[in-house]
């Protein structure tokens, strides 16, 4: 799985995700969400395998154990390389989740990586202690699922940048921390509350990032990326 910059294709159709993409002249670590998904199906990660492209697949499975573990067990054939549920469906549903994909996995393939969701980078703490009533901090919530997580032997989490060290101290620094809410220093924050720059997202401990407008609504796609896997990089 690349550790180069994830690029957010939220577009409304293939036609246009294809487009974006034909611009790039190197594969490309993709995340496909359910604006996407739900488009084009199963067909839209086949395609971008094929095109050679490493591919996230962000559906947020969040329902009973059994549900999800038979989700995971069709989306293994898919071919996805990371995908992943919310973390707040328990630890039954997780371990159910990761036992699916093994399941569904073809055998001498290695399993899809799998990460849940903590808390929402567009959640702030005040809407998480108000509307969810979780009346603990945010740094608090998030790595309480992450050691959920990790009980459930997931391979990591999403969260923000603000985050991530707590989670290396609590779980380890093999555990993935995929953090999206990542802009350029004159970006606007758009609907993210809990945001950072690249070279930020690395020295306060992301193992991934996710970047989606700062990339595809560009100028220039391309040299937009170029521009934020230089500042990822520098900071490795």
């Amino acid at each position: 799985m690349k550790n180069s910059p994830i690029i957010a294709l939220d577009f409304a159709s293939a036609k246009e995700a294809y487009q974006f993409l034909t611009s790039f002249e190197k594969s490309l670590f993709v995340k496909v969400g359910m604006e996407l998904y739900l488009q084009e199906g199963p067909s839209i990660v086949y395609k971008l395998k094929e095109m050679g492209h490493d591919v996230f697949l962000d559906l947020k499975l969040h329902d009973i154990p059994n549900t999800v573990g038979q989700a995971m067990k069709g989306l293994a054939r898919l071919g996805a390389d990371l995908v992943n549920v919310h973390a707040a469906g328990g630890t039954a549903m997780m371990i159910a989740a990761r036992e699916g994909l093994e399941a569904g996995t073809t055998a001498g393939n290695k399993r899809p990586s799998i990460i849940a969701v903590t808390q929402l980078t567009s959640t702030s703490e005040l809407q998480m202690q108000q509307q969810q009533l979780i009346q603990t901090t945010m740094d608090e919530s998030v790595v309480n699922y992450s050691e959920l997580a990790k009980t459930a032997a997931l391979d990591g989490v999403v969260c923000s940048v603000l985050e991530a060290k707590k989670i290396v101290a609590a779980c380890g620094p093999e555990f993935l921390r995929v953090t999206p809410g990542i802009r350029i220093a004159d970006g606007a924050a758009h609907d993210q509350v809990r945001v950072a720059t690249p070279a930020n997202a690395r020295i306060l401990g992301s193992s991934h990032i996710v970047v989606g407008r700062s990339i595809t609504k560009a100028d220039n796609p391309v040299q937009a990326y170029e521009n934020i896997l230089k500042m990822w990089e520098e900071h490795t």
